[in-house]
């Protein structure tokens, strides 16, 4: 197929890679000086250092051409860019599979929202899961799921991408999936202030449990299948997202605790949780769900709350069944 990925990053180069070596005709689309570097050196060096890309796909900063003639296109573009970009695709009938991780803070929408809303006459897809794309980019064994109403079409996409290294599931959930992908990165935020404190690993398995059960309930209240965040794009994702050395998020989280102000913590790199803390938490109170966590790390980025009275607000909330 002719597929196009919109977004030169980290996740969008990775997933152009491994289409491209799935034999299909791909065009990358982003600035023109962030595809000439790509194209000139094989290599996405502020990305995916060291990881040799294709010669033989195209690299087009034109969005009308490297949108023409595409039967699918992947969004890997961040949040805050989101609309702008779904806003130009109004014409496309294709598949749209959408790999950022957010929620709209004025609507409340995902990004696949995004794409029904200002892409009628295509196929939205939602792609997420325990992914960090140098890892991806490098043929390490990943698990994913790619979710849409249209079973065809997720089963396009996961056709797409399948392989020994890269196990594709399919799911019906999409709400669920991108929710649980979206929400992750907050607790993400949260455990990089535990790294950050040295609090420890109990206090950090705790914080990802407990995380878990607040994606579940708010997911759930919003609609999505509570079950999905017990899987790849819940679960998977939160664990990897926490853990990881290589993860934005708990980055974040973890240099705030250490003093570090946010300004220079997000001029230095994206993290996709600093823009969801505030949508989930306009999200939960609409719904009327209590998400404690959330709430805490709102605070901490938002109303420059000291850390160390988010942990102890948390830890000295009143006892309660653990549900």
């Amino acid at each position: 197929m002719r597929i196009t990925v919109l977004g030169p990053g980290a996740w969008g180069t990775a997933l152009a890679k491994i289409a491209h070596e799935g034999g299909h005709a791909v065009t990358l689309w982003g600035r023109p000086e962030r595809l000439s570097a790509i194209g000139a050196a094989n290599e996405n060096s502020q990305y995916l250092p060291g990881i040799a890309l294709p010669a033989d796909w195209t690299l087009e900063p034109n969005l009308s051409a490297a949108l023409s003639g595409a039967e699918g296109i992947i969004l890997a573009i961040p949040s805050r860019s989101f609309s702008e970009i779904t806003g130009q695709l109004g014409k496309f009938r294709g598949i749209a599979v959408s790999v950022t991780k957010g929620i709209e803070h004025e609507t409340g929408r995902t990004m696949g929202g995004l794409i029904e809303a200002d892409v009628p006459n295509a196929t939205p897809v939602a792609l997420s899961g325990p992914s960090l794309a140098a890892e991806v980019a490098r043929g390490i064994p990943t698990a994913l799921v790619c979710a849409s109403e249209n079973e065809a079409a997720a089963k396009t996409v996961q056709d797409w991408f399948h392989r020994p290294t890269l196990r594709m599931y399919t799911s019906t959930d999409v709400l669920g999936v991108e929710l649980g992908g979206a929400l992750k990165n907050i607790m993400a935020i949260a455990a990089g202030v535990c790294d950050g404190l040295q609090l420890g690993d109990n206090a950090k398995a705790a914080l990802i449990t407990r995380g878990l059960n607040e994606m579940r309930r708010l997911g759930s209240a919003a609609g999505a299948l509570p079950e999905t965040f017990s899987g790849l794009s819940g679960m998977g994702d939160l664990t990897v997202t926490c853990f990881s050395q290589q993860s934005r998020n708990r980055t974040l989280g973890e240099r705030i605790a250490r003093g570090e102000s946010l300004e220079t913590v997000l001029a230095s790199a994206t993290a996709e949780g600093y823009p969801t803390a505030r949508s989930a938490k306009a999200l939960a109170a609409r719904l009327n769900v209590p998400t404690p966590i959330i709430d805490e790390v709102y605070a901490m980025l938002y109303e420059a709350k000291d850390v160390h009275q988010s942990v102890n607000d948390l830890l000295t909330r009143n006892p309660r069944p653990e549900a």
